[in-house]
């Protein structure tokens, strides 16, 4: 088990970059969360089985089909609190 904090920049705000996640992570079986920052990137905590944790932070690379990722800062988390993977208002 592994839980991961990601910071995605680029083009992933007004391109579903969200609920693409939301439903990636959730077909993977991971918990957490993602949401916008006021800075114009994302953040998410990704917790769960670490070979789809992996997957999803490959996933998120290329992004949906309209955002343009250019960078992923990721490090090592807590692991989520509830169970599932929701998307969360920004902060």
């Amino acid at each position: 088990m592994t839980a991961k904090r990601l910071i995605i920049e680029g083009r992933v705000h007004g391109v579903g970059f969200r609920d693409w996640m939301v439903a990636q992570a959730q077909a993977l079986g991971l918990s957490g969360w993602v949401r916008n920052r006021r800075d114009g990137s994302i953040e998410a905590l990704i917790d769960g089985d670490t070979a789809a944790v992996e997957e999803l932070v490959r996933a998120c690379r290329r992004g949906p089909r309209l955002a343009a990722v250019t960078a992923i800062e990721e490090e090592l988390a807590e692991p989520a609190d509830t169970p599932g993977f929701r998307r969360l208002p920004t902060p």
